[in-house]
């Protein structure tokens, strides 16, 4: 699943963040995610989330920065790149 950074904002504190409200704003989609977060974490089927920053459409550039979850509360990324990670996430065991 690709979700979005700051989707489990208000659980640490971001919820005022600007990345928070302004992301946020649009009928409340970080809500929504972690409703479908926690639905797919209940199903029992193996599963991926990424939760990527700000999608870019330039090629990506430098090195995939792979944090623990609910650690970064901003940051672009590019979308090839999250795509890659998608796909690599279907054969990883981890």
């Amino acid at each position: 699943m690709v979700s979005s950074i700051l989707t489990n904002g208000r659980a640490w504190g971001q919820e005022k963040s600007p990345g928070f409200v302004i992301t946020n704003a649009f009928g409340g989609v970080l809500d929504e995610k972690l409703v479908a977060e926690k639905y797919l974490r209940a199903s029992g089927l193996d599963y991926t989330i990424v939760r990527p920053g700000g999608l870019k459409s330039k090629p990506a550039s430098g090195a995939l920065v792979v944090s623990k979850e609910d650690s970064l509360n901003s940051g672009e990324v590019s979308r090839d790149l999250v795509a890659d990670v998608c796909v690599a996430s279907l054969s990883d065991p981890k």
